[in-house]
């Protein structure tokens, strides 16, 4: 894991894996985050693919994935019960075996030897320090057992603090693009349907960038009113900048009022 500066955004896929995630027990709260640091990064996050337990299906979307991507990201499994596959099936993903790393078991086992956690260090416990050959731990400051990269993979806890945590410290070390920028104008009493015509002709102008519209309804702001957010977003921001001034024009036809930025409450 070594930080390198990049002319174009690397592409990054986000994996986050749990039966839990699917069935609605669990909302996925790491998405965001993740995207959020990668577009401050200059990263771009390009594909998210929620996966069940299920081994074969990790395995095959972990070698699809790397072999597609530039990096790839996952959340989810690799704790110490039956369903916590992750680390297993990365090691088959990349032909290697699981095997104990050692400072990694040495601090697990401190601790409870210590009393910092409770219970015994027992073989599901011991389990967390099991990494495929060749990975290279993630620091988890919040409950030390490790998350892992492996070539492009980097395997994350699926907890949201612990997911952070690894990810704050992970950050530094991946490779850096020019960051994601972006604006944005809003109106009330505007509809979609008013600009799509020439938003679209404004894409065209504009190839590089993600130009979108995002209609918001009344609880979204304190004047309780309809209306439709503009937004630029892209890698170069002299035509972030052009755009944004385009979508502000487009916005205020008719003599309406624009405001910078999103709408908040």
């Amino acid at each position: 894991m070594t930080s390198a500066s990049s002319p174009t955004p690397p592409r990054a896929c986000f994996l986050p894996i749990g039966n839990e995630l699917l069935s609605g027990r669990t909302e996925d709260a790491n998405t965001p985050v993740l995207a959020r640091a990668l577009n401050a990064r200059g990263l771009r996050l390009e594909e998210v693919r929620i996966l069940p337990d299920i081994r074969a299906r990790l395995v095959e979307s972990i070698v699809t994935c790397r072999a597609a991507y530039d990096l790839v990201f996952t959340s989810g499994g690799i704790g110490p019960t039956h369903d916590d596959i992750t680390a297993a099936c990365v090691a088959e993903a990349f032909g290697v075996p699981l095997v104990r790393h050692e400072e990694s078991f040495r601090k697990l086992e401190k601790l409870f030897a210590d009393g910092t956690f409770h219970g015994d260090f027992n073989a599901a416990r011991q389990r967390m320090a099991w990494l495929p050959e060749g990975a290279t731990p993630i620091e988890n400051s919040v409950s030390t057992a490790p998350g892992f990269a492996l070539g492009n993979v980097y395997v994350m806890a699926g907890v949201p603090r612990i997911f952070r945590a690894m990810l704050d410290w992970l950050l530094p070390r991946l490779p850096s693009g020019t960051p994601l920028c972006s604006q944005a104008w809003h109106a009330f009493d505007v509809y979609e349907g008013d600009f799509a015509a020439p938003l679209t002709r404004l894409q065209q102008d504009f190839p590089t960038l993600d130009l979108g519209s995002y209609p918001f309804e009344p609880d979204a702001t304190p004047r309780n009113e309809r209306g439709v957010t503009l937004v630029a977003k892209g890698y170069d921001a002299d035509a972030v900048e052009k755009a944004g001034a385009a979508l502000r024009d487009l916005l205020s036809r008719g003599g309406r009022q624009v405001t910078k930025g999103e709408p908040g409450p």
